[in-house]
């Protein structure tokens, strides 16, 4: 049973959700955070070059981005459009389990789908490391990534990403307005998405490299789309958190990334150059 005005917030969530496409390597969804034209997506839906936004009443804009936040895959956009209807941030930090919550996307080319479903659990997943995730049970399919997860008053408490044990997974909302506030570097020059790996015969946390940036460390180390990392200086990654933290106290000196190409069972070495020129592989 839907609470009161279930409808009017669904409909006002779908009016705030956007399509993105980017340049033909695929599609996904985003969310309205500012009636000037700022809309929050996943890294991995924003990537890249050239991607245009279409709104709920047709209109369609070519995007640019504004910031990039690989570590939790996120991203924010921005198009030429003012006066938008923008969907309010609620707080994650105040979702608890077994609350309703709206999931709208555009999966599989269907415009403004909704998906409601409960609140399983807000906290960190087995074999994603200690971050926190926002599984709920919503049915999400390609094309939902980056859509906004609302709860039932319409405020969007989390942005959907990918689907694991069959709970959709969002990153929360607390986390886009950090990203807002301009509180995550990235150094790297990638975009990454976590997944759970079997390296050196263990599961581990794994970050798969979606795109690099031209010219950026990654990029200059040999690093290739597809090349999984699983940890830093010789420790594997049990968080996403890690990566930067490596990052931020090798900063402007040589970090070693140890890495999955092909074979998995085969840890691989990269000495990444930060901040300046050339790197070697192992």
């Amino acid at each position: 049973m839907f609470p009161p005005g279930f409808g009017e917030v669904a409909e006002r969530l779908r009016r705030s959700t956007v399509h993105i496409s980017s340049g033909g390597q695929g599609h996904g969804s985003g969310i309205i955070v500012k009636s000037d034209g700022t809309i929050v997506t996943n890294a991995h839906v924003a990537r890249p070059g050239k991607s245009v936004v279409t709104l709920w009443d047709g209109r369609s804009f070519p995007a640019e981005i504004a910031a990039r936040d690989p570590r939790h895959d996120l991203a924010i956009l921005r198009v030429p459009a003012s006066d938008l209807p923008a969907a309010p941030l609620g707080d994650s930090n105040r979702l608890r389990a077994g609350e309703l919550v709206i999931a709208i996307g555009n999966p599989l080319g269907f415009m403004g789908a909704l998906t409601a479903g409960i609140v399983h659990a807000v906290g960190p997943l087995p074999g994603l490391g200690p971050r926190k995730w926002i599984q709920a049970g919503v049915r999400l399919a390609p094309g939902n990534s980056g859509g906004p997860l609302a709860d039932a008053s319409g405020n969007v408490v989390g942005v959907n990403t990918m689907v694991a044990g069959r709970l959709g997974l969002a990153v929360p909302s607390n986390e886009v307005s950090r990203l807002l506030r301009g509180e995550n570097p990235q150094p790297l020059g990638v975009t990454l998405r976590p997944l759970p790996v079997t390296a050196a015969g263990t599961e581990r946390l794994g970050l798969m490299i979606l795109e690099l940036a031209p010219e950026s460390a990654a990029s200059r180390a040999s690093l290739l789309p597809g090349d999984i990392l699983v940890g830093a200086e010789g420790r594997f990654f049990s968080a996403l958190e890690d990566l930067e933290d490596a990052l931020m106290s090798n900063s402007g000196r040589v970090l070693r990334l140890q890495f999955l190409r092909a074979d998995p069972n085969k840890i691989r070495t990269v000495a990444v150059q930060l901040g300046v020129s050339d790197s070697v592989a192992a």
